[in-house]
Parts: C-alpha cells; structure tokens; sequence
C-alpha cells in the first residue's frame, strides 16, 4: 500500500510525538543526551560556602599528597583527580570512611576531622572534578592564593619550643631551613608531614633515621631486626639488611614484638593539630634563614 505526502507526514508527526517525554502540562522535553562531559552526570552546584571551606581544608591536610587539582603532590600521594570513587560520591559518603582511615594499608593515612567538615572537604574534592576539561585538560579551579602566611610566628615559636623542641632546634637541625626550603606551601607540607619526601618509600641507599623498625624476639631466643613492610595482629613482614624479606607468624604475645618508629610523635600530632597551629608554626619556620 503507498502512502501520499500528507499521510506520512501525520506518521511521522505520531511517531516523533511518541518518542519525546512531556511534563506534566503537555510541553514536550529534550530526550537527555546519550553523552555528557566528565563527570558521567551532571550534579546540582554545591553550596559555595561550604566548598570554600572545604578548599581551605583540603589544602591544610590534603594537598601535600594529591596536589592542588587532585592530581598528585608533592609527597607522592596518587592522582584522584578522575577517581571512580570520587566520581560517585554523593555527600561524602564514600570519601569519609577513606578519611577515617580506611585505606592505612595502602599509605593513607587517617585525619582527624569532623564529619561536617570531611563532607566540606569531599564537596570541594567534587567542585574540582567537575571543573575539569576535555580531553584531559587541567582543571579550571581559580587562582591560587598568593600566600598561606597568615599565621603568627610568636605562637609558632611556643608552640614549636612545647612540642617540638625536645627533637628539633631552630639552631640545629632547622637551622637555615627557610632558606633550603624557601616556598611556604612546600615548607609547610614537609614539617607537616614530618619530613617524608614520598609514600613510605625507604630511601635508596636504605633505611634512614626516619625508618619504622621491628625488633622480634623469637621463643628459641633468636633475634630478628628490619624495616617494617607490613604489621599486623597476625604477621609481621620485615625487610632485612641484606634485601630479602622476613614473615614471621604472630599468636597473641609469641614471639616478642618492639616496635620502633621514630616518627610516631609526628604521626601523633598529626592527630591534634588545629589550622591555626599550622599556621602559626609555618610562620615561624619561615623566619628560619
């Protein structure tokens, strides 16, 4: 059977009709798009406030290892800026828990926060995310502060000589380190960080004095000493001084274990700095020429 002009145009009318959505009063919508830029779907723009906050944030306790857009720092910490996690993450559900300590095992450690500002933090890990351009183009998140001294280095200089100062000395060991480490962001991430340079890596002329070290008695009265690898409830993987591995099996208190980190005091500390004393300490180090 043929069909004239006018015919085909009525089926062609119905057919387009019945493939387009209408809302509610009739008026017909866009079909949405089979393909969007990154990231896959589009999101509600965040609260612009609690994005700031989370900035500042991200850059106190974040930055030195994954960068400033995400795409690693620093201190060796991974590109996350196309993460599969991030990308899903609605209101930081899935960004807290990694916060909390979730990945320790992997090298990332857990950071004391509060849950409103965890979520600041993964509202402005999601702004830059969705800042980013096509075809693996830099994300578009602003220009950066001119200076992070804001701090007040009196208060720095007590709170070093409180905490600090029983291991370090501004006329021994810090001497001079302003001007061997003259950006401020970079400065500040070092001592923050306790002066790690990458994710645990030793260092390749082997283990420094900043190396975590397990001392195992064995019930036969052998002693074995090396650099942790791995410690757990169960096992304990050391590296020995000539290269190889050692795992020895744990039940309870057999054998002995002492451990001996040397940077646990910063790791600690890690845990109770607030951004003031981070800011005041940094402007006290860098009055360290």
């Amino acid at each position: 059977m043929r069909i004239n002009g006018l015919a085909a145009a009525i089926l062609a009318a119905l057919a387009l009709a019945s493939a387009v959505p209408v809302t509610g009063q009739g008026t017909p919508q866009t079909p949405p798009r089979s393909s969007a830029p990154f990231p896959d779907r589009p999101r509600p723009p965040g609260d612009p406030v609690v994005i700031e906050r989370g900035k500042t944030l991200y850059g106190v306790n974040c930055r030195g290892c994954h960068g400033a857009d995400l795409r690693g720092g620093d201190l060796g910490g991974p590109n996350i800026l196309r993460s599969q996690l991030l990308r899903s993450d609605e209101d930081g559900e899935l960004i807290m828990p990694i916060i909390q300590g979730s990945r320790q095992s992997a090298g990332m450690p857990a950071i004391a926060m509060s849950v409103p500002d965890m979520k600041a933090v993964a509202a402005y890990m999601r702004s830059v995310t969705a800042a980013v351009g096509r075809q693996g183009t830099p994300p578009s998140i602003g220009v950066e502060a001119p200076s992070i001294l804001v701090g007040d280095a009196n208060a720095g200089r007590a709170y070093f000589a409180a905490k600090c100062g029983s291991c370090h000395s501004a006329t021994g060991d810090l001497r001079g380190i302003a001007t061997r480490i003259a950006d401020p962001k970079t400065l500040q991430n070092t001592w923050v960080a306790g002066g790690r340079t990458g994710r645990n890596v030793p260092a390749p002329d082997g283990p420094s004095r900043r190396t975590a070290t397990v001392v195992v008695t064995m019930p036969s009265g052998e002693i074995v000493e090396g650099r942790i690898v791995r410690i757990d409830d169960f096992l304990v993987t050391m590296g020995l001084a000539d290269g190889s591995l050692r795992t020895i099996r744990r039940d309870g208190d057999i054998p002995k274990v002492d451990v001996r980190d040397p940077m646990k005091t910063h790791r600690d500390l890690l845990l109770v700095y607030t951004d003031k004393d981070i800011h005041d300490v940094t402007a006290y180090l860098v009055t360290l020429k």
